[in-house]
């Protein structure tokens, strides 16, 4: 009887074990900068120099995803002061307003760092939420995009804003 128990135990461990999701880890600006995304994120695109950009594609398991793409954008520069950061978020915000169909969100209160708005890309609107910090000589830009609706549902679009919102607590630290 102490086999199978052993047995048991060992069985729902290894599975418990693969299904747990595993973060893989991101470092930018000569590590200056850390985060962790989550493994069903799928990095797309890398650049490495000043800016570094790094793009996860966020998987949207619906059919509405063949014709659309989720992603978050993390871009890390080097700035000099406080008043070059200040220029250089408002010439993100300059462009993003200059975008199709642009419509200014809101930003949950006290939250300053936050730019959230709706725009159109190739015809189907997303949504937009980009955050800002400045910290040791860098400018961090967050840039999460999904589409307005997909036919993934409000559970997809709310688990996507988490993740945004949980890598943003990361980079404010």
């Amino acid at each position: 009887m102490n086999f199978w128990r052993y047995m048991v135990v060992t069985i729902v461990l290894g599975v418990a074990g693969i299904a747990v999701a595993q973060a893989d880890d991101v470092s930018m600006a000569s590590g200056t900068v850390h985060f962790s995304t989550p493994s069903t994120w799928v990095g797309i695109m890398q650049i490495d120099g000043d800016p570094e950009v790094r793009v996860f594609q966020v998987p949207d398991p619906s059919p509405s995803a063949a014709d659309t793409l989720a992603r978050i954008t993390v871009t890390v520069k080097q700035i000099a002061n406080l008043q070059d950061f200040n220029d250089y978020v408002s010439s993100a915000v300059m462009k993003a307003k200059g975008m199709k169909n642009y419509q200014p969100g809101s930003n949950a209160a006290g939250d300053q760092n936050s730019f959230v708005y709706t725009a159109s890309e190739s015809g189907t609107p997303y949504s937009y939420v980009e955050r800002y910090w400045f910290r040791n000589g860098h400018g961090i830009q967050l840039r999460c995009v999904r589409p307005t609706s997909s036919q993934a549902g409000a559970s997809w679009a709310a688990a996507f804003d988490k993740g945004c919102s949980s890598l943003a607590s990361t980079l404010s630290i």
